[in-house]
């Protein structure tokens, strides 16, 4: 907690301290309020004293009046601090996300960072909104109610000394047993999050392969241990209450009890014991604000941590602090000697890699599933580093490069076409956020998505759902490419992007790119021979190696790898 409130909560000293005063005032005028009340019994009450009573009553009323709107104020500025610190924090962790690689991504999961950036926020946001309406009013109340009860009458202020170490176990006992189990608890609520997405995005194929029972007994498993432990962690907040206000009540009785034993005697007038009850209230109140303050400390502690987790995660992929410039970008990607291997693998996922890949001409990769084709292009735009060896763009390592600078170089359409919930003319402008309508006709009829876009009747003010799921498969790889074509980029990257594809619209759409782009490097990942049969070069990769490099007839001559590939997508044809 305290490494969270150093980076964001210290900057708003200044409303702490408004906030400090506040609530200084309001509880000095609560404090105040007894001894007022005790004056009147004692000296209006008992002597009759009708003016006294009215004046002091003013005095009392004018008293509770600014105690309600210091309080009011002291809890307006709380809940301000806690909102911008809820606020500041998700900003920061959500630029954090974004600055992850690939490595950073796999290492925590959608899931967790979901639960990370909503629920653990808001529950430390919870806490300090909680904290801050009692940091200062809760021990000014203790110590002032103690003061102020043992100057009433010290033999009476010994029933509190009882009570306070009472206080004092129930606290440490509910501290240390809920603080594993909300720990257990954010962790099983990543886990339901992470069933329930893959269930939801999955749905389609659970009920092709009649799953749904499988799916629902693992929902359920995950579902009960949650259950159980929220049951653990209810019982043990829920029997606080009744503890505390049976020993509040208990403490009352005592006072009462003791209270009317000191008046008959005459050791305490009956203005004092209304008061020594008030103030003693006022203490055992604290004390039960304080038991819920440590009582919510442990989850919010928790989220605390797990927030810090993604905060102080060292980013994998790093940008020079005075990166290379490059005056007149060309578009030249140069591999040389590059491999990358995952942290602790044996083995490289490619292997000395080398080839460059000029504007106007179109490089291909083919070979087998886990070949390291993907790996090559995430090398380029850089989600992930070579290990070993370099990647160059117009002769400048990527590493040297500013990333934004980089990524503005380069277009990427992904394996998994993914559109965002909008319109088509928003995911388009994700390309170039200036584009105008003609430059997106245009990128659309290269994409060969222009006829089934402006065959809906808003053109590209049509709707988009979540994911696109308003599109088929092949409509969705088209927008994304012209969401790609739009962005004028020295290089594009496809990633199996017309898997999809029929076979007509795959050779209109590749025509259309050898004829519009011309200017850029064009890198191509494919399954299909098909894709890069007119290609300038196509690298075949086995086990992360080029095993061949060529166009498609000389490769036919000197590779065996490649024609096993042509080979056997001929008979799949016939």
């Amino acid at each position: 907690m305290y490494r969270i409130y150093k980076r964001f909560l210290f900057r708003y000293t200044p409303l702490i301290i408004v906030l400090l005063i506040l609530q200084t005032a309001q509880t000095i005028a609560t404090l105040y309020l007894p001894t007022l009340n005790a004056d009147i019994i004692n000296d209006g009450v008992i002597k009759g004293d009708i003016n006294y009573i009215w004046n002091m009553g003013t005095i009392m009323l004018i008293l509770t009046g600014g105690q309600m709107i210091l309080n009011i104020s002291a809890v307006i500025v709380g809940s301000r601090i806690a909102m911008r610190l809820g606020r500041n924090i998700r900003r920061v962790l959500y630029k954090k996300v974004q600055d992850f690689s690939e490595v950073e991504m796999n290492q925590f999961g959608a899931a967790t960072l979901i639960t990370r950036s909503t629920n653990d926020i808001l529950q430390v946001q919870n806490y300090t909104m909680f904290m801050l309406t009692l940091i200062i009013s809760t021990p000014i109340m203790l110590i002032g109610g103690i003061v102020l009860s043992v100057s009433l009458n010290l033999q009476m202020s010994s029933i509190i000394l009882v009570i306070l170490p009472i206080f004092a176990i129930i606290i440490i006992v509910l501290a240390k047993n809920l603080l594993p189990k909300f720990t257990r608890f954010q962790k099983q609520t990543d886990k339901i999050n992470d069933i329930m997405r893959d269930q939801i995005t999955g749905i389609r194929p659970i009920r092709a392969f009649v799953r749904e029972k499988t799916e629902i007994n693992r929902f359920d498993k995950i579902n009960n241990t949650l259950y159980n432990l929220n049951v653990g962690v209810g019982r043990g907040m829920t029997l606080t209450f009744p503890l505390v206000f049976s020993l509040i009540n208990l403490t009352n009785l005592a006072i009462t009890f003791f209270g009317a034993y000191a008046i008959e005697s005459g050791n305490m007038p009956i203005g004092d014991l209304t008061a020594f009850i008030n103030y003693t209230l006022y203490i055992l109140m604290s004390l039960m604000m304080s038991t819920m303050m440590f009582i919510m400390f442990p989850r919010a502690q928790v989220c605390a941590i797990r927030i810090n987790e993604v905060l102080e995660t060292s980013i994998s992929i790093k940008e020079k602090s005075n990166p290379v410039e490059i005056k007149n970008p060309q578009g030249v990607v140069e591999f040389k000697n590059a491999s990358f291997r995952y942290k602790g693998a044996e083995k490289c996922v490619i292997n000395d890699v080398n080839f460059i890949a000029q504007p106007g001409e179109v490089t291909a990769i083919i070979g087998s599933t886990g070949s390291g084709k993907t790996t090559i292009l995430n090398l380029v735009n850089r989600l992930f580093d070579a290990t070993d060896g370099e990647v160059c763009f117009d002769g400048v390592n990527v590493k040297d490069l500013s990333l934004e600078k980089l990524n503005n170089y380069i277009s990427y359409i992904p394996q998994k076409a993914y559109l965002f919930s909008g319109t088509i003319r928003s995911n388009l402008f994700l390309g170039d956020d200036k584009a105008s309508d003609e430059e997106m006709v245009e990128a659309l009829k290269i994409a060969q998505a222009y006829d089934f876009v402006f065959n809906e009747e808003n053109g590209l003010d049509t709707e988009v759902a979540q994911s696109g799921a308003n599109f088929s498969g092949g409509q969705k790889q088209r927008l994304s490419i012209a969401r790609a074509l739009v962005k004028k980029s020295k290089v594009v990257l496809f990633d199996d992007s017309f898997s999809a594809l029929d076979y007509t619209t795959d050779m209109k759409l590749r025509k259309c790119l050898s004829e519009k782009m011309q200017d850029r490097a064009v890198i191509i990942v494919a399954q299909r021979v098909s894709t890069i049969r007119n290609a300038n070069q196509i690298l075949v990769l086995d086990n992360g190696k080029i095993v061949g490099i060529g166009k498609h007839q000389d490769l036919l001559k000197t590779c065996e790898t490649y024609r096993e590939i042509v080979a056997s997508q001929e008979r799949l044809e016939d």
